[in-house]
């Protein structure tokens, strides 16, 4: 599967662009609408989906901008209901499979930085919103916010993240997880 990263918006949200097998996902479009469009007309794939990570409008400030483009389904997560203001083709459930080509992105929910927040995997990498990044985890202390389930949506993905995965997060750099890792950060937020 092809991943193209771009940054996008005032809060320099990454914004990734999936292609497999003809087939095409966005995951949060957090602005700049027409540079993620360019991208998209440029693939000739098919634009299958918009996945927000979690409702915050640095990750879906352009949802509008490429719905009116396309055909594409917008899929965020069912606990985000009560805080959007645009109409959503689909709520996301825990361990819910979506397809793009030949791969499949398994949902997982890690509530915590919002009500709704997920994480998407596919074989060895991981989309992770702002539910962790280099160093740290997403902030709780905004609406929807929860440290105890920030907690365990981290103890969570501690069971999940293997060791040599690549994890993209939401805002700055992607890396490589090592063992230990979420371990640190978990202890950070006790």
């Amino acid at each position: 599967m092809e991943n193209k990263k771009i940054v996008v918006g005032e809060i320099e949200t990454n914004c990734y662009i999936l292609v497999s097998q003809n087939e095409l996902i966005v995951i949060d479009p957090g602005g700049e609408g027409e540079q993620i469009w360019k991208i998209i007309s440029n693939t000739k794939a098919t634009f299958r989906y918009i996945i927000n990570t979690h409702f915050h409008f640095d990750h879906v400030l352009a949802n509008r901008y490429l719905l009116e483009r396309s055909k594409a389904k917008l899929l965020i997560h069912k606990d985000e209901e009560k805080y959007i203001d645009f109409n959503v083709d689909s709520f996301l459930k825990n361990n819910e499979s979506i397809s793009i080509g030949g791969n499949k992105l398994e949902v997982i929910h890690t509530p915590g930085h919002t009500a709704g927040s997920i994480c998407l995997i596919e074989n060895e990498q991981i989309f992770t919103g702002d539910t962790l990044f280099w160093g740290t985890y997403g902030r709780t202390d905004l609406p929807g916010g929860s440290n105890e389930m920030m907690l365990k949506s981290l103890e969570k993905l501690k069971n999940l993240i293997r060791p040599g995965m690549t994890v993209y997060p939401g805002h700055g750099k992607t890396f490589k997880y090592k063992e230990g890792y979420l371990e640190e950060i978990i202890n950070k937020l006790k």
